[in-house]
């Protein structure tokens, strides 16, 4: 007889089950007291996002509260991408875009604002700057 409720843990034809045995294979082989590892976070929000906290955490064993918070954190990032890690960044020398001086201004959301103000000709090793900013903590 089938489970008509449909609260119940999904069933094994489900968007669950792949996921499902990765937190198997994961529990089965880890260290005691290890944490879940960044990726099968991933995985579970991502579910989440689709098919509800509650329901996912049943059908993936995981607490309520800690994959609520991973959502809540994930939906207030807005991005996968975290604002501290661009993926490029060209930086054109003044002198060879043929500009007589040029601002630079970087950007740490709700942390800090970094602004370079270039009038001459020397740069100043950019790169190094960047670096610093990126990683201080604010």
């Amino acid at each position: 007889m089938r489970n008509s409720n449909p609260s119940a843990t999904p069933s094994v034809d489900s968007p669950f089950v792949a996921v499902r045995q990765r937190f198997e294979d994961w529990r089965q082989t880890r260290r005691p007291r290890s944490p879940i590892p960044e990726a099968l976070w991933g995985e579970a929000v991502a579910l989440a996002r689709q098919h509800g906290v509650n329901r996912t955490a049943q059908a993936l064993r995981l607490s309520y509260a800690a994959l609520k918070q991973r959502l809540d954190t994930a939906n207030h990032s807005g991005s996968t991408v975290p604002p501290d890690k661009p993926a490029f960044v060209e930086l054109i020398s003044p002198i060879t875009a043929g500009m007589a001086e040029c601002t630079i201004e970087w950007e740490r959301p709700g942390e800090a604002i970094m602004r370079v103000h270039l009038k001459s000709a020397t740069l100043p090793d950019l790169e190094a700057l960047a670096r610093m900013f990126w990683s201080a903590k604010a």
